[in-house]
């Protein structure tokens, strides 16, 4: 059977396992049932996931011009630290970040590759974790806008990273942590402005458990610009990231604007 379109990153549901959908215009692929079976991925072009031109994707699914011009993307995206919503200052577009940026965001540790600090809307629990690989995560503050949480991840990134060894990620090579004793130094290291947002009482740990055959020893990166045609038969999902047997992984996020066919 053969399904076409533009990739975007897979859909998530959380279960025992986590349930995976690769969702396109007119068809979806439960990617769980295709675990130990052969795929073929072949590349047919590119489209914009904002102009929806077929144009060279540049960054994040969008091409050269959207990049630099699109609300989605701006610096606050991946530095939240620079949101000014909550100032009324317009970095693009005043109203998208308004929507976006002043409402609740959660600052969390989740074990990736190792312990890592992160942002995200509260609306996107689990969702974020799931698409870093995390085998568990807790959130350690909730705050009402974006800068709130940036301002604390800067603090918290003195003591942890903010970011995952996607190929340790990928191998399950993490170490145990106990991220409950981990919560618990932090009050005393977020800033001032967000201490009164610590999430004293709640310990509520997620454990994510992904739907893994067997984790690869080593793995190769696909890149479909280099190399446009690739088979081979699925043996885990996790994060955002496709397995297979040879220990070559494909990360869908990563591919997002591109056109592909897909042989199953």
């Amino acid at each position: 059977m053969t399904y076409e379109g533009v990739l975007t990153k897979m859909q998530t549901e959380i279960g025992d396992p986590i349930q995976y959908y690769l969702v396109f215009e007119d068809s979806f692929l439960n990617m769980n049932q295709l675990l130990n079976k052969e795929i073929e991925i072949n590349f047919a072009g590119y489209q914009c996931l904002n102009c929806c031109k077929k144009k060279k994707i540049f960054r994040q699914g969008f091409c050269y011009d959207c990049f630099y011009s699109s609300p989605a993307v701006g610096d606050w995206i991946m530095r939240p630290e620079l949101s000014t919503a909550h100032l009324g200052i317009a970095d693009r577009d005043l109203e998208y970040e308004q929507k976006v940026q002043l409402q609740p965001h959660v600052v969390y540790l989740a074990v990736t590759s190792e312990i890592k600090v992160g942002v995200t809307r509260k609306t996107q629990v689990p969702t974020r974790w799931i698409d870093q690989g995390a085998s568990q995560a807790i959130a350690v503050v909730e705050v009402p806008n974006r800068y709130l949480a940036g301002i604390t991840e800067v603090a918290l990134k003195n003591y942890y990273t903010d970011k995952t060894n996607w190929r340790k990620m990928l191998q399950h090579t993490t170490e145990t942590f106990d991220l409950v004793a981990e919560k618990v130094k932090i009050e005393n290291l977020i800033p001032e402005e967000t201490k009164e947002y610590f999430y004293n009482q709640k310990n509520d740990l997620y454990e994510l458990n992904y739907p893994v055959l067997i984790y690869p020893a080593k793995v190769t990166s696909l890149n479909l610009d280099k190399t446009p045609s690739f088979s081979g038969k699925l043996t885990g999902i996790k994060g955002q990231y496709l397995i297979f047997e040879n220990g070559t992984v494909f990360n869908v996020r990563g591919s997002e604007g591109y056109v592909v066919t897909i042989l199953v």
